[in-house]
């Protein structure tokens, strides 16, 4: 079967922007202070004979997507430079006419043997992760999705349902999506407004005291200054996952800043998710610490909306890290490990109870696992890279039509402001934050939304 909005890829453009941070923010044990932003230009001719250009952009992400003690940052920066270019070069050869679902799927086949090119012209030590693959193609996946939402003058989420898409789920997902579609799990209008997750990084300031030297370039500085300042009501806490005291006084001490903060503006309700970045041992010291937690500051537990991917990524590697316990005082999302539908429905097996999403996995990756989690009753959310520009848009675009995403992350305004600064002139209610929300709702154009 075909569709009339079906789309052939007619020629594709790449190029690179490095962006300095405004601060430095650590994750994992360490410290990034720039960006570098693969961007893709897609132009597509439907069946119909329509043209039109799409384009996509996402943070490389190296240092998140590929930690090693054996490859060098600068290495897997590199390399993953290098085959987001392999990508877009093969995909400039494909012929097929299809939806991009299909698209997409199909030059994920060859995926493989592009990776291994790319390991062994670059020389690695280590084959690249299964995540860096994902985010090394996850721009020129959002530009095809946005030139065929602009190819047939609609936005890309209401191309979802089967007089659009040329077969169901069933291929993707297994036999439990037969004869059902993407529509079926993504809304037709966005969210008109979202919660906006703050995050509170293991080297920001809480208060004036813990400043050295202000950057004094007129954003906020300390927690106290963000809440005022954007009207803030959910707050991302990073710890440290290996120091179960400075981990239980971090946010102890946040809260202690929240209540005077929100207490000033008059707010009484508020929200925390916890990132261990991966670095807890075991479930048990997720189990000490809300334990800790309880006793120290029970309100500040009361408050936590999710626990973020406390340990270990390899989830088959690590079987006795089971999250039943832990999942039962608070959901417990995979971030890290989510890089299929098998790690999905391994993770349900270890006792997590959601999954985060993010962009930057790619967008057909995030549409079947948000239709997963949502078949599975699996909590979810969606999450940053430091998104900037377009690429925050595109995460933004992709909460506002999951159901049951409460809120989004968004910390590049942070970090690199610098790289919002063209995109913030054309949708002032997505960088201007006043009342801790963005306002998602201006995200219905052809494409993307934006």
């Amino acid at each position: 079967m075909t569709q009339s909005t079906d789309i052939r890829l007619t020629d594709i453009i790449t190029s690179t922007t490095k962006i300095g941070y405004r601060t430095p923010i650590k994750f994992g044990g360490r410290v990034v202070n720039d960006v570098v932003l693969f961007n893709v230009r897609v132009e597509v001719t439907s069946r119909s004979g329509e043209r039109a250009v799409g384009h996509g952009s996402m943070p490389v992400g190296n240092v998140w997507a590929w930690p090693s003690q054996v490859v060098s940052v600068d290495e897997s920066l590199a390399a993953m430079i290098r085959l987001s270019r392999k990508l877009a070069e093969a995909a400039d050869r494909c012929s097929s006419t299809a939806h991009p679902l299909e698209i997409t799927h199909e030059l994920a086949a060859d995926h493989p043997a592009i990776v291994a090119d790319v390991e062994r012209e670059a020389g690695i030590g280590e084959p690249m992760p299964r995540l860096a693959q994902l985010v090394a193609a996850s721009p020129l996946e959002a530009a095809i999705y946005d030139a065929h939402g602009k190819a047939c003058g609609r936005n890309s989420y209401n191309l979802l349902g089967r007089e659009f898409v040329n077969t169901d789920l069933q291929p993707y997902l297994g036999d439990d999506f037969a004869d059902e579609y993407l529509d079926r799990y993504t809304s037709r209008t966005p969210q008109a407004t979202m919660p906006l997750y703050h995050l509170v990084g293991a080297l920001d300031p809480l208060t004036d005291g813990e400043i050295s030297e202000r950057v004094d370039d007129g954003l906020p500085e300390t927690l106290g200054e963000w809440i005022a300042a954007d009207g803030l009501t959910h707050l991302k806490i990073k710890l440290a996952g290996d120091d179960l005291e400075w981990d239980v006084e971090r946010v102890v001490a946040v809260e202690r800043v929240a209540a005077t903060a929100q207490a000033a503006r008059g707010c009484s309700a508020w929200h925390y998710s916890l990132d261990f970045n991966e670095k807890c041992a075991n479930v048990q010291y997720v189990l000490d610490f809300l334990a800790h937690l309880q006793e120290r500051a029970a309100t500040a537990l009361q408050r936590v909306q999710y626990i973020e991917q406390p340990t270990h990524r390899d989830l088959r590697a690590n079987p006795e890290n089971r999250m039943h316990d832990a999942a039962r005082i608070k959901p417990v999302v995979i971030d890290e490990s989510l890089v299929d539908l098998e790690s999905l429905l391994l993770a349900r097996e270890q006792g997590y109870s959601g999954v985060a999403l993010k962009a930057c996995k790619g967008h057909s990756e995030a549409l079947l696992m948000g239709a997963a989690a949502q078949k599975y009753g699996l909590f979810l959310c969606v999450q940053d890279l430091t998104c900037v520009g377009t690429s925050f848009l595109h995460s933004a675009s992709l909460a506002a039509r999951i159901p049951t995403v409460a809120a989004i992350e968004g910390n590049g305004r942070q970090y690199c402001p610098a790289g919002n600064e063209a995109m913030s002139r054309k949708y002032p209610g997505m960088f201007e934050i006043t009342d801790g929300t963005v306002k998602t709702g201006e995200l219905v154009g052809p494409g993307l939304g934006f």
